[in-house]
C-alpha cells in the first residue's frame, strides 16, 4: 500500500480513487491500451483534420479530440503542431483508437499533482525524478527537485529561472559525437558519399556534455571504434538487425516534429518509414534547410527507444536533381510492386472485362498505391443504379485498407469520398468544386492530393477541361466507364477502363458496374463474395446469362435483384449530390429485405403513376421507316419529383418500342435521345448545329443528351427528327 499524494490516504499506487482525476500523467507506454480511461494525460498537438485534432499522447499512440469535445470552435484553437495540451482519455476501443475529451485546465499548476504512467517499468505509476511525495508539498505545487527547481519546473522541462526547455535522456534523445572527437566530426569525418550530386547540409555538434569532457581527459582522444559505410545503403525494413550499428539510409522526408529537444525527421524510403533524431540544442531546428517532401541521405546509429527503431542522425545529405532521381525512381518502383495486385481470373464471361483486364490492374494498382500512400480517394460517378453501384463496389474494396492503414475512427470518412454527379458529366463546375477542396484541405491539414477515380462517367470529351484543371495541380485521375469513349481521354487521365478502347462494342452487353467489380476485386480480393450480384442488379432488362447465374449463386433471384434496382434508383434521385454510404450500404450489401422492400414499392408508386401521365401525352411521328414518340418533358412531367427526366424516357422506351423506333423527350433546352438501334448521338447535334443556325446546339455527354437554346426548341426537335432518319 502506498500514500495518495493529494490527501496521504492509504491506496493502492500514489493516487487514490477520488483525486485520480486532479492529477496529470506522463505517458510513457507505447501502445493505446495502456492507458487508463478517465485519467488527465499531457500531450503534444499532431495535427489538425475537418473532424478535430489528433493529440500524441506518447510514443506513437496518439487520439482524437474531436470537434464535439471542444469548448470553442474548432477554427479558433491557436494550437500548433508540437505544442503541448492537456487532454482526458475518455475511451479506448478495441480496434486501438483512442477517444479524448477536452481539459479546462491547460498547464501543469493547474493540477494538484503530477505522475509518470509508465505500464512498461516495474514502478508502474511513480513520481517525476525529484519530486517529494509529501501531499503538503503537493498541494503546494512548490515540491522542491534535486537541483534547486520547483516541481512545476520538473514536470514541464523548463529552467525555473530562464524558462528554457529541457528534456530527460528518454524523451530528448541527442546525436552524439562521433567516437574519437571532442565535440563532433572534424573536416576530415565529413560525410564521404558527399559528391557532386549532393548538397550537404551539416549542423554545428552539440556543446560538449561534462561527461564527454571526463572520458576525454586523456592527451590523445580515443581511436574509433567503427568506420561509417558510406557505400552501403540499409533499408529500413531492415534495421531490426542493426541496432547499435551505424548505417546510411535514402529516402523522402515525410514528416517534421520539433520537440522540446531534438529535430524528429520522418524518413521514408521503399521498404518503410523510420523516425530520425537530429539534435542541434533543446528546442532548436536542426537542419533547418530539410524541408518536408526532400529526397535527403541521412547517416546515423540505431537505437531502440521505448520499444521502437529510431536513428540518432549524425550528417544529412539533402540530394540534387541526379541522386533525387535515382532514390525517386526506386521508391516509385517499389511502391509500384507492392501495390500491383495479382491478375484475378473475372467472375463471369464477359467479353468487355476480358479485353480490360491489364487496364483493370492499372486501375486497381492506383487505388491501391493511394491507400498506401495516405492520399486520399475521391470517386465521382453518375447519380444513376449503375453509377451508384460501380461507386459502391470500389467503396467496398477501398475501405478495409484505408481502416487497416490508418488507425482514427473517422479514417474511412477522411480518405475516402464518394460524391455523385447530378447530370453524369463531369464538367469544370465539378472540377473547379473538387480542386478549392483539395487545395484546402492540402493548406489548413497538410493533405495530400487525392486521387480521384470516374466511375459511370468520364469516357467523352465533356470532362477534358474538368480533367486539365485536377491535372495542373497534379491530383491522379482514373476512369471506368462504357460506351464510346473519345481517344484524348486516354492522354488527360492516369488510367481509364473502357472496352471501347480495346475495339469491343459493349454498351448494351455489360455495365459500368460489372467493370466496377473486377477493378474493386483487384484492389481487394476479400470481398469479392460481396460483390458477385451487383452486375446484375445494374441491368435494367436483358440480365447477361453469365451474371444472372453468378447472382443466383449468391443467393439472389430475380425479384430481389429488381427490389434493389429499384430501391438504388429512387435514393440516387433524393439529394443525388450526397452519397449516402450507409443507407447504400444497406440496400445493396446487408441483405435488409424490409428496407429494400418498403423503398422498392415507393419506386413503383411513384414511377407507374408519372408513366400513366406520360404515354396519355405521347405524339407520334415517323419519318423515313423510323417511329418517333416524342414527349414533353416540360409540360407532361413533375420535374421536381421522382422519377428524373432520364430513367422515365427509359421506361417509356422500353415499353412502346418495336422495330426501328425513337423515343425523344423534350425539355426547355435539352433533348434525350432512346433508340432501339445505333445511332451516334454526337453525329446527330453536329447535322442539327449545320440545319439551325444560331441554336447552340451540341452534344451533352455524347452518348444520349442533345443541348439547345430555348427559343429554337422546334426547329431544332423537326431536325432531330430528320437526322436520325437519315442516320439510322
Amino acid at each position: 500500500m502506498g500514500s495518495c499524494i493529494i490527501c496521504g490516504a492509504s491506496t493502492e499506487g500514489r493516487i487514490c480513487q477520488s483525486h485520480e482525476e486532479d492529477v496529470v500523467f506522463e505517458f510513457r507506454g507505447t501502445r493505446a491500451e495502456q492507458l487508463t480511461p478517465g485519467r488527465f494525460y499531457r500531450g503534444t498537438v499532431d495535427g489538425y483534420a475537418d473532424f478535430g485534432v489528433f493529440i500524441d499522447i506518447g510514443d506513437h499512440v496518439t487520439g482524437l479530440l474531436h470537434r464535439s469535445e471542444l469548448d470553442r470552435r474548432l477554427e479558433s484553437l491557436t494550437w500548433e503542431p508540437g505544442d503541448a495540451v492537456y487532454v482526458q482519455v475518455k475511451n479506448v476501443r478495441d480496434n486501438g483508437n483512442i477517444d479524448l475529451g477536452w481539459s479546462i485546465r491547460q498547464s501543469d499548476t493547474e493540477f494538484r499533482g503530477t505522475l509518470v504512467d509508465d505500464p512498461e517499468s516495474n514502478e508502474g505509476t511513480f513520481l517525476p525524478e525529484g519530486e517529494s511525495a509529501d501531499p503538503s508539498d503537493a498541494e503546494s505545487g512548490t515540491a522542491p527537485d534535486t537541483d534547486g527547481r520547483s516541481s512545476s519546473d520538473a514536470d514541464t522541462g523548463t529552467d525555473g529561472a530562464s524558462g528554457t526547455e529541457t528534456e530527460s535522456e528518454d524523451d530528448a534523445p541527442a546525436a552524439e559525437p562521433r567516437p574519437g572527437s571532442e565535440s563532433g566530426p572534424t573536416p576530415d569525418e565529413e560525410v564521404a558519399d558527399a559528391s557532386p550530386d549532393a548538397a550537404v547540409v551539416q549542423q554545428e555538434p552539440p556543446a560538449e556534455s561534462e561527461g564527454d569532457a571526463d572520458a576525454e581527459s586523456g592527451d590523445e582522444a580515443a581511436e574509433p571504434e567503427t568506420e561509417i559505410d558510406t557505400e552501403t545503403r540499409a533499408e529500413i525494413d531492415a534495421l531490426e538487425d542493426a541496432v547499435g550499428e551505424t548505417v546510411r539510409l535514402e529516402g523522402r522526408i515525410v514528416s517534421i516534429r520539433q520537440t522540446s529537444g531534438p529535430t524528429v525527421f520522418e524518413l521514408r524510403d521503399e521498404s518503410g518509414t523510420v523516425d530520425c533524431a537530429a539534435f542541434e540544442e533543446a528546442g532548436v531546428r536542426a537542419y533547418p534547410e530539410v524541408e518536408i517532401g526532400d529526397l535527403v541521405r541521412l547517416e546515423g546509429e540505431i537505437r531502440r527507444r521505448r520499444g521502437e527503431l529510431q536513428v540518432e542522425t549524425e550528417a544529412l545529405v539533402a540530394l540534387d536533381d541526379e541522386a533525387a532521381e535515382t532514390v525517386t525512381g526506386r521508391m516509385d518502383d517499389a511502391m509500384e510492386a507492392r501495390a500491383r495486385p495479382a491478375e484475378l481470373e473475372p467472375l463471369a464471361d464477359d467479353p468487355a472485362v476480358e479485353a480490360t483486364r491489364e487496364e483493370v490492374r492499372d486501375a486497381a494498382t492506383a487505388i491501391r498505391r493511394a491507400v498506401i500512400e495516405a492520399r486520399p480517394i475521391v470517386v465521382r460517378h453518375d447519380a444513376s443504379v449503375d453509377g451508384y453501384l460501380a461507386g459502391a463496389a470500389i467503396e467496398r474494396a477501398a475501405l478495409p485498407l484505408v481502416e487497416e492503414e490508418h488507425t482514427d475512427a473517422e479514417a474511412g470518412y477522411h480518405y475516402f469520398d464518394r460524391r455523385p454527379l447530378e447530370d453524369g458529366v463531369y464538367d469544370m463546375d465539378d472540377a473547379t468544386k473538387d480542386t478549392t477542396s483539395m487545395l484546402s484541405n492540402r493548406d489548413r491539414h497538410d493533405e495530400k492530393l487525392p486521387l480521384v477515380v470516374f466511375a459511370a462517367t468520364g469516357s467523352t470529351r465533356d470532362s477534358l477541361d474538368g480533367f486539365g484543371l485536377l491535372s495542373v495541380y497534379g491530383a491522379d485521375r482514373v476512369v471506368v466507364d462504357v460506351g464510346e469513349a473519345d481517344g484524348a481521354v486516354t492522354d488527360a487521365v492516369d488510367a481509364v477502363v473502357n472496352p471501347s478502347l480495346a475495339g469491343v462494342d459493349a454498351d448494351d452487353d455489360t455495365s459500368a458496374t460489372a467493370l466496377a467489380t473486377s477493378v474493386a476485386r483487384h484492389v481487394n480480393d476479400g470481398v469479392s463474395d460481396d460483390l458477385r450480384h451487383l452486375p446484375a442488379v445494374s441491368f435494367w432488362e436483358d440480365v447477361p446469362e453469365s451474371y444472372a447465374e453468378l447472382a443466383d449463386e449468391a443467393g439472389y433471384d430475380d425479384g430481389s435483384l429488381d427490389r434493389i434496382r429499384e430501391a438504388v434508383a429512387l435514393e440516387a434521385y433524393y439529394q443525388s449530390y450526397e452519397d449516402k454510404r450507409e443507407l447504400v450500404t444497406d440496400l445493396v450489401f446487408e441483405r435488409s429485405e424490409g428496407l429494400v422492400e418498403q423503398i422498392s414499392e415507393q419506386f413503383r408508386g411513384k414511377l407507374d403513376s408519372e408513366i400513366e401521365t406520360a404515354e396519355a401525352n405521347l405524339e407520334e411521328r415517323a419519318e423515313g421507316g423510323v417511329a418517333f414518340a416524342v414527349l414533353d418533358t416540360e409540360s407532361f412531367t413533375h420535374r421536381f419529383d421522382f422519377p428524373p427526366t432520364g430513367l422515365l424516357l427509359d421506361e417509356v422506351h422500353r415499353r412502346n418500342r418495336d422495330g426501328a423506333f425513337v423515343t425523344l423527350g423534350v425539355d426547355t433546352d435539352e433533348l434525350y435521345v432512346r433508340s432501339t438501334f445505333d445511332l451516334d448521338v454526337r453525329a446527330v447535334a453536329e447535322r442539327v448545329a449545320e440545319d439551325v443556325d444560331n441554336a447552340g446546339v451540341a452534344a451533352r455527354g455524347g452518348r444520349d443528351r442533345i443541348e439547345f437554346v430555348a427559343g429554337e426548341r422546334e426547329s431544332v426537335v423537326d431536325s432531330v427528327v430528320d437526322a436520325v432518319a437519315d442516320l439510322a
